[in-house]
């Protein structure tokens, strides 16, 4: 892709791992899937909006005509912006731009003190999401984690609570009932200042999505309709398992999980057309050798580079995955596995790219391996800039200054436009200081810079107002008491 001005050719480098018309053909038998298979809606509401607007029924199996998804990919809008609540950075999501940071729900985590794998605690939110505040390259923010030391069934509540106060970077929400979801929202309203300054400066992204395959159940629904009337920016976004949830063929694939995301974009707008929704989700295989999910397999790369291409085709955003390994700890292979899917990732023009930091295939979240990634995004951020064609980077001036056989290396152009070499952020220093910084293994670097974030960087939590922290105390408060009356 190339933007050409008057004296330079701007270009953001991306690969291609299907035809024009392979897009089409995946697209077509997506369009057969939903308008002759259907797909099962387990939300009496949602299968009424679908009936009242031209949906086949039978008993919970809707089917969807082409002409209606094409009606609602219309009104998708192609830009959809997502604000820091102090208004110091935000998301453009659109095509060209592509956005990293964790992911949610892993039962353990890596201490980033001790290097032990333990259960995720609450204390852990407030410091993945200071560690996400820091780190450059990561644009949104996730729990990598689900809390296990809080009120059963409120622990998304806490966790986004936490994270809120803890970055000004857009955080990505989740939650299984439209009760929490609606929680969530009270309390990202009450950080931007109220529901009208919410609705006009979105300040986060409902993460969610339906089961497959072809299944839509009622809580996914019930918050998706929630999110689309409430002007809330949602994904939903399902996460398919070749040779299990889905065949075992990457276009089949490809197919289901469009379908099921299509479901979602139709629903949101005819609930309220134009509302923000981006599809997609974390696509790879089942290993068949040990019957789990696999994050390290290269599947997953081709899958997701796949689905970004069709998104695009369709002027959709999309939800990718990278940055995760299926190794137990942050060794080599871990560093490998990232590398790869990040890489991907980034040259396949995804949007919004999640689980960076994942271990032992997603059931582990790791700080270190986030500070990692964090290295490998802004290479790999570097290389899909390409090269810059202007007359000052031509250096006709130069050239012939210096003539053949001369030497550069004093010169002022070179000085300024040195300045443009990627720099590294894990080895900084004088030779001798790197020397003695490479003496020691990747991942000892790593955690040491891990920790000096956790030490050092205060995050925003003092901007947070008293009456802010009551309101969402008060928050937090009411769900504890529902909790306990609903408890049996």
């Amino acid at each position: 892709m190339s933007i050409r001005t008057n004296l330079s050719e701007e270009q953001i480098i991306q690969f291609s791992f299907l035809s024009e018309g392979q897009k089409i053909r995946i697209y077509s038998e997506t369009l057969e899937v939903l308008q002759y298979t259907g797909i099962n809606v387990h939300h009496p509401h949602a299968r009424y909006l679908l009936s009242e607007n031209g949906c086949p029924r039978k008993g919970e199996r809707i089917y969807i005509p082409s002409q209606l998804v094409k009606w609602a990919l219309s009104r998708v809008p192609p830009i959809t912006t997502i604000h820091s609540w102090d208004g110091s950075n935000r998301l453009r999501i659109e095509n060209g731009r592509t956005y990293f940071g964790p992911g949610p729900t892993c039962p353990n985590f890596i201490d980033p003190k001790t290097g032990e794998k333990r259960k995720y605690k609450r204390e852990d939110a407030s410091v993945v999401a200071r560690v996400c505040d820091a780190l450059p390259e990561i644009g949104f923010t996730m729990s990598l984690g689900s809390i296990n030391d809080v009120t059963d069934g409120l622990e998304e509540i806490y966790e986004f609570a936490d994270m809120m106060q803890n970055t000004t970077k857009p955080v990505t929400a989740w939650c299984f009932t439209k009760e929490h979801c609606r929680d969530i929202h009270n309390i990202a309203a009450a950080i931007a200042g109220g529901e009208d300054k919410f609705k006009h400066r979105p300040n986060y992204i409902f993460y969610n999505e339906p089961i497959s395959p072809l299944t839509c159940d009622f809580n996914a629904l019930d918050k998706l309709i929630y999110c689309a009337e409430n002007q809330i920016p949602q994904i939903f976004a399902p996460a398919n398992t070749g040779g299990a949830t889905v065949p075992a063929t990457h276009a089949s694939h490809l197919v289901i999980t469009l379908a099921e995301s299509l479901t979602g974009v139709v629903l949101s707008q005819l609930v309220k057309p134009g509302s923000c929704i981006i599809i997609g989700g974390t696509q790879s295989i089942l290993d068949m050798r040990r019957m789990t999910f696999s994050y390290g397999a290269p599947e997953l790369n081709i899958l997701g580079a796949g689905l970004s291409e069709i998104a695009e085709y369709l002027g959709l955003p999309v939800f990718s995955a990278a940055g995760c390994s299926d190794s137990k700890a942050l060794d080599s292979q871990a560093a490998l596995e990232a590398n790869m899917s990040i890489n991907s990732a980034m040259l396949s023009g995804a949007n919004l790219v999640h689980d960076v930091g994942f271990l032992n295939s997603g059931m582990t979240g790791s700080l270190p391996l986030l500070v990692m990634a964090n290295e490998i995004i802004s290479m790999s951020r570097y290389i899909t800039q390409g090269i810059s064609i202007t007359e000052e980077t031509l250096a006709e001036e130069v050239i012939n200054e210096i003539g053949p056989g001369g030497d550069y290396k004093d010169h002022e152009h070179t000085k300024k436009m040195s300045r443009t070499f990627w720099q590294s952020r894990l080895m900084k220093g004088k030779p001798e200081e790197q020397e003695s910084a490479r003496s020691k293994p990747l991942n000892e670097r790593v955690s040491e810079q891990t920790r000096s974030i956790i030490d050092n960087h205060p995050g925003p939590r003092d901007k947070i107002s008293n009456v802010v922290r009551e309101q969402i105390n008060s928050i937090l408060d009411s769900a504890e008491k529902k909790r306990k009356n609903n408890s049996p």
